[in-house]
């Protein structure tokens, strides 16, 4: 049995993991009960995860503590997700046990997953039983009293497993959604996952993720960082043109080219040849080009020189810190088009494109944050499962951060409404506290998977209604669901209602929408907005 790790194993332990939880993600994905579209958790905590091996790969022969604390970093910045955040903070919590050691045995080990623990914990507002936290808590005081026994880093965490397993299947009795739909906790499977892949590497049978990683994703942009200068075969990009001075075959040329390098292209006509190519010996090519004629342009750069650049210059960027020229700042999120313009008018200084199945990570919310010119930055999460990942922001950054928990766009736009330049902090605060409470949020979406939820027999691609975060209805026909909403909101006697209509919908449809609540709720005010977001049909605000 392996007694220790070391910061080679970890880092091996920390790759493993990401690859399995990538393998699995879908299964995982699919343990979720409620069956509208989401930042699925074994997504989230795959994209987590995924952000701390592009770290990992780039330190060679790290100490224990150097691994912990880059993962650790990587996973925080890159946390997607509440599933995600959690699992940052069990392994923030572990870094922190392991800050200062070489190698750590199974007692030392134990005692960073119950120090990681002991962070998930802290920083969830309202821990609930049944879920991630309960898991990694009594495999936590398994490994504890397993290294009492025998103080090997192996035997620590096949016992740690056994036990999270054991408190995996207790999930489901646990929370009585879970119950009802006969599943366990997905961010439970999750860090089981992680687990058993650690104990894998920590044997030598390291998991490896598929090539390319997930079937058919793509990167939003690409990360330089990602590449060293020394996948660079060729380092300069060489281009010039050349007059056709002698009655000397083109064609010989791109053949001598083409032994020198890469990337060649070769175009020509009655009078010049122009050429551009990767290649380690420029001069060479420049020669051999003279015996053509005279040189008319030409141009050598450094791509090794440049790489260096570029990822300095993006890692600049994203950790840029604007100077505070105001009092005030504010960052939303939300997705549409017309959503993105509302909360611009109503005076946001950036809007992150994210909500609904694409959670943005705390370092894009950071991001956002260290870009806006004031000492106070309001961030509004309009989302339940993105309010953890902006939290964690808070002590990463030089400015003040004030996180408005709204759970919906409506909660954000009510909020923001009620926003008071001439306020201090704190009265904005309870301001859009108070603001956020007093609007009703109303959605249609559809149904992603078959479900018996909440007394409603749901099947794929049936419209869903929901009213705040409960089920309201379930129909194959939208319109229904518009009337009885309607219906709902004009027994409340609510006075103004908007209605944001998604980028599923067309106008003429909205425009019916609109006559629907026109017609049953006659004396509220009522105004129609393309918001273009996707998932949802429609979004509703009541006040």
């Amino acid at each position: 049995m392996r007694q220790t790790i070391d910061g080679a194993a970890f880092r091996r332990m920390v790759i493993s993991a990401a690859a399995a939880v990538e393998i699995n993600k879908q299964k995982i994905n699919e343990l979720n009960v409620f069956p509208v579209p989401d930042g699925d958790t074994g997504t989230n905590m795959s994209m987590t995860l995924n952000n701390a091996v592009a770290d990992l790969k780039r330190v060679e022969d790290p100490t224990l503590t150097k691994a912990a604390d880059v993962t650790a970093s990587a996973l925080l910045r890159g946390a997607r997700g509440n599933s995600g955040v959690i699992l940052s903070l069990l392994f923030r919590g572990i870094a922190k046990a392991l800050k200062g050691r070489e190698d750590a045995t199974g007692e030392a080990f134990a005692e960073a997953m119950q120090v990681g623990v002991e962070s998930a914990y802290k920083a969830v507002m309202k821990p609930a039983e049944g879920t991630i936290l309960t898991v990694s808590r009594l495999a936590a005081a398994a490994a504890a009293e397993a290294a009492k026994e025998q103080d090997d880093a192996e035997f620590v965490l096949e016992r740690a497993i056994a036990s999270g397993k054991a408190a995996l299947a207790e999930t489901v009795h646990q929370n009585p959604v879970l119950e009802k739909a006969g599943v366990v906790d997905a961010g439970g499977v999750g860090w089981i996952t992680v687990l058993e892949a650690m104990l894998s590497a920590l044997r030598g049978e390291d998991i490896v993720a598929p090539e390319g990683g997930a079937e058919g994703s793509v990167k939003e942009q690409a990360d330089f960082s990602d590449f060293d200068t020394e996948d660079i075969t060729f380092a300069y990009c060489t281009e010039f043109i050349v007059s056709r001075d002698h009655d000397l075959d083109p064609e010989a040329l791109r053949e001598y080219l083409g032994g020198m390098g890469d990337s060649l292209v070769l175009v020509d006509d009655d009078e010049i040849i122009k050429v551009h190519v990767h290649t380690n010996h420029p001069g060479e090519v420049i020669e051999k080009a003279l015996t053509y004629g005279s040189l008319i342009t030409v141009k050598i750069e450094n791509m090794r020189l440049q790489h260096t650049e570029k990822v300095l210059s993006e890692a600049e960027r994203n950790n840029q810190v604007a100077k505070p020229e105001k009092k005030y700042g504010m960052v939303a999120v939300c997705a549409g088009e017309g959503l993105t313009a509302v909360f611009k008018d109503l005076g946001a200084d950036a809007v992150i494109s994210g909500g609904q199945t694409m959670n943005p990570s705390t370092q894009d919310i950071l991001v956002a944050i260290n870009r806006t010119p004031a000492e106070t930055v309001f961030v509004f999460p309009n989302n339940k499962n993105i309010i953890l990942a902006a939290e964690q922001t808070i002590p990463l950054t030089e400015k003040e951060v004030v996180v408005i928990r709204t759970r919906t766009v409506p909660q954000g736009i009510s909020a923001m409404l009620a926003f008071d330049a001439d306020a201090t902090v704190q009265e904005n605060i309870d301001a859009m506290h108070d603001a956020r409470h007093s609007v009703t949020t109303m959605q249609i979406t559809y149904a992603a998977r078959n479900s018996d939820f909440d007394g409603y027999a749901i099947h794929e691609g049936d419209y869903l209604a929901l009213y705040g975060s409960a089920l309201f209805g379930t129909s194959r026909e939208i319109g229904s669901l518009l009337r009885d909403m309607a219906k709902k909101i004009a027994s409340e006697e609510k006075e103004i209602i908007t209605i944001f209509y998604g980028a599923d919908i067309d106008e003429k449809t909205a425009e019916e929408a609109l006559r629907i609540f026109e017609a049953v709720c006659p004396d509220a005010e009522i105004t129609l907005i393309n918001g273009g977001q996707p998932v949802y049909y429609y979004m509703i605000s009541a006040e």
